[in-house]
């Protein structure tokens, strides 16, 4: 099990957890949300464009980030995915363009082998064709596919803000989080996982920026509420291939599972 810690900041208590398993640790949940940035570089590009049209299509047009949260999110990851200025603003005006009602995004749900929640995000011009490819993966790997909110209700948004530690304590890192509005932190090997409210994840962001902490990643994610533990290897590698073939398709943006190990 993660131990629970409590400590003190401005006199009230907080708990935190740590982390330091390796292996298929905590680590392998994070990487059903890392999304775009994690996959081939083309495709990562293509994913992101498609995110960026959505966020502005969505919006009702909005194309400032400051003004749009989902914009934000996606050109920060075209940043950190080191996406040339020309395709974010392509991809911009494509939303706002004659074929901005061309690109949307779908939710799907339903349950990976071994009963694990799934919910996966995508962003498409031919919902058809998406909804068939993954049913697709659904039916092969022995998954089952789910109608709308049939697992939605165990999980729920939130931000996550992954720093390194750079020679801090995780106590340090764990005073700085809480001071800058955050809601739990966690210490896996050499990084720390920053959980903060959905619409908390920039200004908790910029302030550990202020205090010169600069975030590895910072995004909204689909955080699960009670996470299942599988530990036989097994299973893990039948729920790992199934996650990885429908994070392989051109129009999934994220995958989430409520997959967890001890």
């Amino acid at each position: 099990m993660i131990p629970f810690f409590v400590a003190k900041v401005n006199g009230k208590k907080y708990n935190y957890k740590t982390n330091n398993m390796s292996g298929h640790s905590k680590w392998a949940t994070i990487k059903r949300a890392k999304g775009a940035a994690d996959v081939k570089r083309g495709l990562a590009f293509t994913k992101i464009s498609n995110a960026i049209t959505v966020a502005v299509k969505t919006s009702g047009g909005t194309t400032d980030p400051n003004s749009n949260f989902k914009l934000r999110l996606a050109v920060d990851a075209a940043r950190a995915a080191n996406m040339p200025k020309e395709n974010v603003e392509r991809a911009i005006q494509k939303a706002i363009g004659k074929d901005a009602g061309e690109v949307q995004e779908v939710i799907y749900e339903g349950f990976a082998p071994e009963g694990i929640s799934v919910i996966i995000e995508a962003a498409t011009d031919n919902s058809m064709r998406t909804t068939a490819e993954i049913k697709s993966i659904f039916n092969k790997e022995g998954g089952s596919f789910g109608q709308p909110g049939s697992v939605a209700y165990q999980f729920e948004q939130k931000g996550r803000i992954i720093v390194p530690k750079n020679g801090k304590t995780i106590d340090e890192l764990f005073e700085i989080a809480v001071e800058s509005g955050a809601e739990d932190i966690e210490d896996v090997q050499d990084s720390a996982i920053i959980t903060t409210a959905y619409t908390d994840l920039f200004s908790v962001r910029e302030k550990l920026v202020a205090k010169g902490i600069t975030p590895e990643e910072a995004e909204a994610i689909r955080k699960p509420l009670n996470p299942i533990i599988v530990e036989d290897q097994a299973k893990l590698d039948r729920i790992d291939g199934f996650l990885d073939k429908l994070e392989s398709l051109d129009d999934v943006q994220k995958v989430y599972s409520n997959l967890a190990t001890n």
